[in-house]
């Protein structure tokens, strides 16, 4: 009814992802109340923006007064250009050098994190250039990630000023930014060991040139105070209401962490509740058998969907504001429900339950799934499915859906001046 009263389509199944723009916005706000003047605030929608839909989230950031963004592959940044999104965007991993080109023609800037991608890129545009008939092609921005103590990617501290001066030297390139990433932003010691080493590689590079964007911290260093917030932070779990596992929040990083709420939840309506007898399996295995006359609500969310078969009898969901045991082995479209307990008039297929987020006065956390299957809160929230539909929801009302076949977006600018005032459609075939 609320989707229909918004004028967006019905969801194509009965499990959904409710996606609150409001708390992504008081979110950035909170973020930004920790920056110094000047500082860019650039949130990161890689993976899906988090899992909450990298479309919908990069256009509504779009009119936060955020900078730009950033994102892991070239064809997530290809996503947001095709979408209209015209922040500036950056991927943090390495392309294909014969990519580079396109990413130009993208306005997106790429990461160069290896001597030998970077003498490629260097030859790949040189490429282009001699062969373009209408002119060589648009500039290329390069960002250069420098090993500091992660041992994932970046070059080498004494390759820094040869990298520099190659990108320098070679027409239609441009070093944009120089950066690292922290290994563990929760401990000081370490944090600060690879801070100084950036530190560093940043003198290192020519002194007679300015030095470009530099950017070390993201959410935990932010919020624990372990790194500079130098010219640029890339805000990836705090854009979402979540802390990183496990950080310790000084009083310094209180009151932003306080502030940050969870922006997505998961919320699903039965397609069958059935009242099974004494003894009576529950899904595969079964691995769950019922010790008494039970009433058992199916929900139409599986592993296929993020729902970590690891959860099999060892979750629960809410429904009226209670708890509720999820029984039986998650399946790959259904999980299980026993709602025997549950006071008042028999749960039906009208009932709504959330498996993720608050209801009443509970909660379920991503970091409460977290813990159940023995992972990070990152996970759970990227591994939600792309074909679990997003709803996008400002003040309590639907304005914008995203299903497998449709995008639906509609921002309006409110009070506080947030908002996007467009609209857009598109249907994938």
């Amino acid at each position: 009814m609320a989707l229909r009263d918004a004028g967006l389509p019905p969801l194509p199944r009965t499990a959904w992802l409710a996606i609150d723009l409001d708390r992504l916005a008081a979110n950035l706000a909170a973020v930004r109340s920790m920056l110094p003047p000047g500082v860019r605030l650039e949130p990161v929608v890689k993976a899906d923006a988090y899992g909450h839909g990298a479309v919908g989230v990069a256009s509504f950031l779009g009119e936060t007064g955020v900078d730009g963004l950033s994102v892991a592959t070239l064809d997530e940044a290809r996503e947001l250009r095709a979408a209209g999104v015209t922040l500036p965007l950056l991927v943090l991993f390495s392309i294909a050098p014969e990519l580079a080109v396109e990413a130009a023609r993208l306005d997106v800037a790429i990461t160069i994190a290896d001597r030998v991608l970077l003498e490629r890129t260097l030859d790949a545009r040189a490429a282009a250039a001699s062969g373009a008939a209408a002119g060589p092609p648009p500039q290329l921005v390069v960002h250069l990630e420098v090993e500091t103590g992660l041992g994932r990617g970046g070059l080498d501290q004494s390759e820094t000023p040869w990298a520099a001066a190659a990108i320098r030297d070679a027409p239609g390139i441009r070093l944009g930014g120089i950066w690292s990433h922290l290994a563990a932003a929760g401990q000081p010691e370490r944090s600060g060991g690879q801070s100084r080493r950036f530190d560093a590689a940043l003198a290192d590079l020519l002194a007679d040139e300015p030095l470009p964007m530099r950017h070390l911290a993201a959410s935990g260093a932010l919020l624990a105070g372990t790194a500079p917030s130098l010219d640029a932070v890339r805000i990836g779990l705090a854009t979402y209401g979540l802390i990183p596992d496990g950080l310790n929040v000084p009083v310094a990083g209180a009151a932003a962490a306080a502030a940050l709420a969870p922006v997505m939840s998961l919320h699903a309506r039965p397609v069958r509740v059935a009242d099974l007898p004494a003894g009576h399996g529950v899904s595969y295995g079964p691995s769950f058998e019922t010790a008494r006359s039970s009433r058992i609500a199916t929900l139409p969310i599986g592993y296929a969907d993020g729902w970590s078969r690891i959860l099999s009898n060892r979750a629960e969901a809410l429904v009226r504001g209670l708890r509720v045991p999820l029984v039986g082995t998650v399946a790959m479209d259904a999980v299980m429900a026993d709602v025997t307990d549950v006071p008042g008039a028999p749960v039906s297929v009208d009932d709504e339950f959330v498996l993720l987020g608050a209801q009443g006065a509970d909660h379920i956390g991503a970091g409460d799934l977290a813990q159940a299957r023995t992972t990070i809160s990152y996970e759970v929230l990227t591994s939600m499915a792309r074909r679990v539909a997003r709803v996008y929801y400002r003040s309590a009302v639907p304005v914008g859906l995203r299903t497998l076949t449709e995008e639906t977006y509609a921002w309006h600018s409110s009070s506080s001046g947030m908002g996007i005032s467009a609209t857009s459609k598109s249907t994938r075939s």
